[in-house]
């Protein structure tokens, strides 16, 4: 139902190493998926991101999840240490076909993002009786005149 897919997690990897950034477990957007019932749910880390500064985007079954995050230092100030990551951000997810997209839902609480995903019907499983049959259309009965 879902793929991650980051073509430039590699990159941001080799970047983060050589700028002296901290790598951090799991990458820039920590997440969970799972199916629950008749749901997909993802949760997504993203402390000190505001509202406002997320923007969630569907495209042909891909999920975009960009963020952004500052730090709001003064002039006067004297940094110690700056291993947070700040800056802009994404996150992309690949989704099923068997996902009805049109009711995707978003909440942002403390910091995680939640995403509920609701099972498309057609994807649902069901019983399967045996011994019934849809029933046949009508055939439609045709000539062909030879010319």
């Amino acid at each position: 139902m879902i793929t991650k897919t980051d073509p430039f997690r590699d990159f941001d990897t080799l970047f983060n190493r050589l700028s002296g950034r901290p790598q951090l477990a799991g990458g820039i957007m920590p997440m969970d998926a799972f199916r629950r019932g008749s749901d997909v749910w993802v949760h997504i880390d993203l402390p000190g991101v505001k509202e406002e500064n997320l923007d969630i985007t569907v495209e042909r079954n891909v999920l975009t999840v960009a963020a952004e995050r500052s730090w709001q230092r003064q002039e006067a100030d004297q940094p110690y240490f700056g291993e947070r990551y700040r800056g802009t951000f994404r996150r992309q997810i690949e989704l099923g076909d068997g996902l009805d997209l049109e009711h995707l839902e978003a909440d942002l609480h403390d910091g995680v993002l939640t995403l509920r995903i609701p099972v498309a019907e057609q994807a649902k499983p069901r019983k399967v009786q045996i011994g019934q049959r849809s029933a046949a259309p009508d055939a439609i009965e045709a000539t062909v005149n030879p010319s």
